[in-house]
């Protein structure tokens, strides 16, 4: 079994305005996450994140070390969290096997070793979506329920982005070390998320969609408030933000997206919104 890496520098406000669409999205947009029978992971130097796509289609995959976490293990002196939005399956980690249905989250506290996936049934396989930052004390890993997540009603049939952030990683759902993750479904009719715009310099975050029709489309919008712009996504594909960033989006059709940050402060609404009428 290989563990596929690819490593992602800081891009800043200035490069990213001058950038097109390629350039864009090869600093920022990861593609091609999940792959039957195979781990990749995306290191990006926002933060340290870590974001993967892990699916298990016949032999049980494993995390174990990272080359370029620069330990012996991977989580050695890191937290993770795992989410699945596939078929049934198992995450084995610190001795335990944890079943994880269709949206249910796994917290991983540092120092838990390593990390082992597999599928219940291989025709319809897991698809864990992995996220790491680097960790400085150990939290408790804990198995996250959708019932369990803190649910969190935003936005407005009128405005187009009527919504309810569920919050999985959470300092009211579990303990963790700098990770927040949430996954974010929408009423039917609403396209827009996280509108109006904000930014967090404090902390970075990154946005997987899924839960698209081939055809659905999300025009994904970044960059500073004063220079925007877009790329287009489509179904399992993930986008980082940096903190200089804002993160909204709109999409042709149906869809949901997992979002997770990174940084100084774990206060879900520390947040500095962008008036409208900054937008340009």
């Amino acid at each position: 079994m290989t563990i596929s890496v690819s490593v992602r520098q800081v891009v800043g406000p200035e490069d990213a305005a001058r950038r097109n669409t390629q350039g864009l999205r090869e600093g920022f947009v990861i593609e091609a996450l999940f792959q039957p029978g195979e781990v990749n992971l995306t290191y990006s130097h926002l933060d340290r994140m870590v974001v993967g796509g892990i699916v298990p289609t016949g032999e049980t995959l494993v995390i174990d070390r990272v080359a370029e976490t620069g330990t012996e293990r991977f989580l050695e002196r890191r937290e993770a969290a795992v989410v699945n939005i596939g078929g049934a399956g198992r995450v084995g980690v610190g001795g335990r096997d944890y079943a994880l249905g269709f949206q249910e989250a796994l917290y991983v506290g540092m120092g838990e070793g390593a990390l082992a996936f597999s599928s219940d049934d291989p025709a319809e396989p897991a698809l864990f979506y992995l996220l790491s930052a680097p960790a400085h004390r150990a939290c408790p890993t804990v198995h996250i329920t959708r019932e369990m997540a803190r649910k969190v009603h935003l936005g407005s049939a009128e405005e187009s982005n009527a919504r309810t952030i569920n919050q999985y990683v959470h300092p009211d759902v579990c303990e963790s070390c700098q990770l927040l993750v949430g996954l974010t479904m929408f009423e039917p009719g609403s396209v827009w998320n996280t509108m109006p715009a904000h930014v967090h310099d404090r902390r970075m975050e990154v946005y997987l969609y899924f839960g698209m029709e081939e055809a659905t489309r999300i025009f994904h919008f970044m960059g500073e408030p004063g220079e925007t712009r877009h790329v287009v996504l489509k179904n399992h594909e993930a986008v980082l933000s940096p903190g200089w960033s804002i993160h909204s989006g709109a999409g042709t059709g149906r869809y949901a997206f997992i979002w997770a940050m990174a940084g100084d402060n774990m206060s879900f609404t520390d947040m500095d919104k962008v008036p409208m009428e900054a937008l340009r």
